[in-house]
């Protein structure tokens, strides 16, 4: 069995802000929407203001994968469990995201990690120079490594420095990897998060099972993309299981037996991060339910042809989480 995260793993940390007497402003924290209550505190008043948003981050491309820019809400439709929403957040920008590196040393994987390291390099220069990165290193143990003592960096060396860490030896523990990385994303300062794995997509060795995974994915507000190094002689390797996690969180999954295709395919994960329209919406006739919400987005665009649409199937309301940057884009 895998030997879980190593101490490397950072905790949460506390945060107290001194502000004026005052005011008191507190955000709660729930997956994909947000919960806003402010109190004005004075001597003898006290006034509170609450809402619901849930931002949904889009892809739009061509038939050929090319980004549609330009569009504007009035292209868009969005539907909770088949209600049409009023769209009032719309935003179109290359935002700074926390990333997350998952990547396999396991004996496996051996002679694959040289060409890693060269396709993180690549994922670095291509991503905004704003973006933080974290790395998880796993075998049959799952390190959440510091970078020269930091949680996160934007880096190269590093990254390189971290992902250099571990030996590839022993066995897989995929999914224990995969849940920790959705645990320390979380601790990030960007609004938008994602995670790529890097893996032939076996796992012998985790403690989690895939279902419990899935599960877990699927209340993040966090974007998954894999990269799955597979080769025919590979008796470990389950790549299925990579493709059903981003397609249950709007990400991409990409399957070579060429190591050296991953530097390309990190370089279009790093601008599918930054090509992304963010809508959010105010859910009517929810109910109050917390079960899971299926969304559906349509796009049209006379001028643009035919295009294609990608973001996750649904979101978990119970597990929202605070988009407070997002709050600067444009209201309807």
């Amino acid at each position: 069995m895998a030997r879980h995260k190593t101490l490397r793993q950072i905790s949460p940390i506390a945060s107290v802000i001194a502000v004026s007497p005052a005011f008191v402003l507190f955000v709660i924290l729930f997956g994909s929407a947000f919960s806003l209550v402010l109190f004005a505190v004075a001597p003898q008043a006290k006034i509170s203001v609450a809402s619901s948003l849930v931002v949904v981050p889009i892809n739009v491309t061509t038939s050929s994968g090319a980004f549609v820019s330009g569009l504007k809400a009035d292209n868009f439709r969005i539907f909770e469990d088949g209600r049409r929403q009023d769209i009032t957040l719309f935003k179109e920008e290359d935002a700074p995201v926390t990333v997350g590196l998952v990547v396999d040393h396991s004996r496996s994987m051996g002679p694959k990690l040289s060409a890693v390291l060269l396709a993180v390099n690549a994922f670095a220069h291509s991503s905004n120079p704003d973006d933080e990165m974290f790395v998880v290193d796993f075998n049959d143990t799952v390190s959440v490594e510091l970078m020269r003592g930091k949680p996160f960096t934007n880096d190269t060396a590093e990254l390189q420095e971290a992902l250099s860490a571990v030996t590839a030896i022993g066995q897989t523990a995929l999914y224990d990897a995969v849940t920790e990385a959705l645990i320390h994303v979380e601790l990030g300062q960007w609004d938008k998060k994602a995670v790529i794995i890097v893996s032939d997509g076996g796992d012998n060795a985790s403690r989690i099972k895939f279902s419990e995974l899935l599960a877990r994915a699927q209340r993040a507000h966090v974007v998954i993309y894999s990269i799955g190094l597979v080769d025919e002689a590979g008796e470990e390797e389950n790549p299925r299981v990579l493709r059903k996690l981003a397609n249950a969180t709007g990400g991409l999954a990409f399957f070579t037996k060429r190591s050296d295709e991953a530097g390309p395919f990190m370089k279009h994960i790093a601008r599918d991060l930054r090509e992304q329209y963010t809508l959010g919406y105010v859910p009517t006739a929810s109910g109050g339910r917390a079960s899971f919400r299926k969304l559906k987005v349509e796009v049209s665009s006379p001028a643009a042809g035919k295009l294609r649409v990608r973001t996750r199937p649904g979101y978990f309301p119970s597990e929202a989480k605070a988009q407070s940057a997002l709050a600067g884009g444009d209201p309807r």
